[in-house]
């Protein structure tokens, strides 16, 4: 469940699982416990036939209980009872029983006993009462007493076991059964469906987020959801928040353009003055060394403030392109060249590996000078005394292929992903106080210069085995020179 969507499928489903049985637990309770108060209704209309069916059968009959003899109801009248499921008892003035249902007289002696109890004669009146026979089981019963039925007959009890009260729990609990799987599988669906319809905003949101890749996106704007809730403050929190980045990034930029512009000219004079002492025979020969250490350093701030002020034309859109139809075996053999020179002194070898046929592209001369230059330096700089570096190029289906490979000291996984980064050093052999000093823009402006071409970069390294940077250009569709604004 790696999605909020999922989550609140699942949640809901065991919300709604956990209410199902906690529902049908109590009505399942509900529903075993006796209604009192309906059983009594039902006694009380028993009762009230008998005592009609008594009263009338006295109006015909007369008395009702043969003369001689054990007292008894007639035998006549006693069948009108036959059949009777719940319990019957009819009693004398003595308290003798004259009639008992069947079911009456299938019950223990003790029980039986229980029932004449309550109709014995000062205890007799119309009232209903629970009573617990001596086998354990609770019964209701409803006495009335009886005048109507002649002077033999004194109260009629009809009597029904308690739990008979009580539905049957064992129906239900088997509908709830079969039916709560297909309402828990609706609502997951369902739930699943909600979650989509509730999210999809949110999902908007990340989408144009993911958009934003760089400094150069963030003009872009979430949409706001007109529904007002909690996603649509998110949206506008976000949107205020890039807004403020956005400003950010923009007084940032003018600063590295204005402050590298406004570097450049004092740069240029310092240069010139140390230059013109260096030349000058006059110039002691003790301070040789430290303005020739002086030019170098001057020489690598010039280096690193054209590269801030590149990166900076570039980010603000003001770096165009002036691209022509041109064979890349060219430009690669010039870089080739230059890499041969700066080879020697550090006992490297370099090898070039080109085809015969032309590789066309439409690109900026000098910018793609500047990018091999950048590679083929990059790789000398980090390669130790006789090691090799290979510059190639092929002509591949997904575009023009340069390839620039060398023995050095490689690079950590770790630090891979942030090598084109501005200001990126990997480890002290590449820091720019050390042996191998540096500005730490060479591959930031290598990858804006393939980007704006319509390329890639990529690399590839092992600590200790060397490192491969590939370029892949699109080749030329056709000889038309155009103009290609960075933005």
């Amino acid at each position: 469940m790696s999605s909020i969507r999922s989550r609140l499928a699942v949640g809901y489903a065991v919300t709604l699982l956990l209410t199902l049985v906690g529902f049908c637990a109590a009505v399942y309770y509900e529903l075993r416990k006796p209604s009192i108060s309906g059983l009594d209704t039902q006694l009380a209309g028993e009762r009230d036939l008998a005592v009609h069916y008594l009263s009338e059968s006295y109006r015909v009959l007369g008395d009702l209980v043969p003369p001689g003899g054990s007292p008894s109801l007639d035998p006549g009248v006693a069948a009108g009872f036959q059949g009777l499921r719940d319990y019957l008892l009819i009693v004398d003035t003595t308290g003798s029983i004259l009639y008992t249902s069947d079911s009456l007289a299938a019950l223990p002696f003790a029980d039986l006993q229980t029932f004449t109890g309550l109709l014995q004669p000062p205890t007799v009146s119309n009232r209903s009462v629970s009573v617990r026979l001596q086998s354990g089981r609770d019964v209701r019963a409803t006495i009335a007493p009886l005048r109507t039925a002649g002077s033999s007959i004194s109260a009629v009890l009809v009597a029904a076991p308690v739990d008979r009260s009580a539905p049957d729990a064992s129906v239900f609990l088997r509908s709830m059964l079969l039916v709560a799987p297909f309402v828990l599988l609706a609502s997951v669906f369902a739930g699943y469906w909600l979650s989509a319809n509730a999210l999809r905003p949110v999902q908007g949101i990340i989408d144009e987020l993911e958009a934003i890749t760089d400094g150069r996106s963030l003009h872009r704007r979430l949409e706001v959801p007109l529904a007002g809730d909690e996603v649509s403050r998110l949206a506008q929190t976000l949107n205020g928040m890039l807004a403020r980045l956005e400003q950010s990034f923009s007084s940032l930029r003018r600063f590295t353009a204005d402050a590298s512009h406004e570097l450049k000219t004092p740069l240029m004079v310092l240069r010139a003055g140390v230059e013109r002492s260096l030349t000058d025979p006059r110039t002691p020969t003790e301070l040789i060394e430290s303005l020739d250490e002086t030019l170098g350093e001057i020489n690598r701030m010039t280096e690193l403030v054209e590269g801030l002020l590149t990166l900076a034309r570039a980010d603000e859109g003001r770096a165009p392109l002036p691209v022509e139809r041109t064979d890349l075996r060219d430009l690669v053999a010039e870089a080739s060249e230059t890499a041969g020179m700066l080879a020697e002194s550090g006992r490297l070898k370099v090898t070039t590996v080109m085809p015969k046929e032309p590789v066309w592209v439409m690109v900026d001369r000098r910018r793609i000078r500047e990018m091999l230059l950048n590679l083929v330096t990059n790789a000398i700089k980090y390669t130790p005394a006789e090691g090799k570096v290979e510059l190639s190029l092929t002509a591949r289906t997904d575009g023009a292929a340069i390839i620039v490979r060398d023995t050095g000291i490689g690079i950590a996984s770790n630090d891979l992903p942030h090598i084109f980064e501005r200001f990126w050093r990997a480890d002290l052999a590449r820091s720019r106080t050390g042996e191998r000093p540096g500005s730490g823009l060479g591959l930031a402006i290598t990858r804006w210069i393939a980007e704006a071409h319509g390329g890639t970069i990529t690399a590839s390294s092992r600590p200790g085995r060397g490192t491969t940077l590939t370029v892949v250009l699109p080749v030329a569709e056709s000889q038309n020179e155009s103009q290609l604004e960075v933005s």
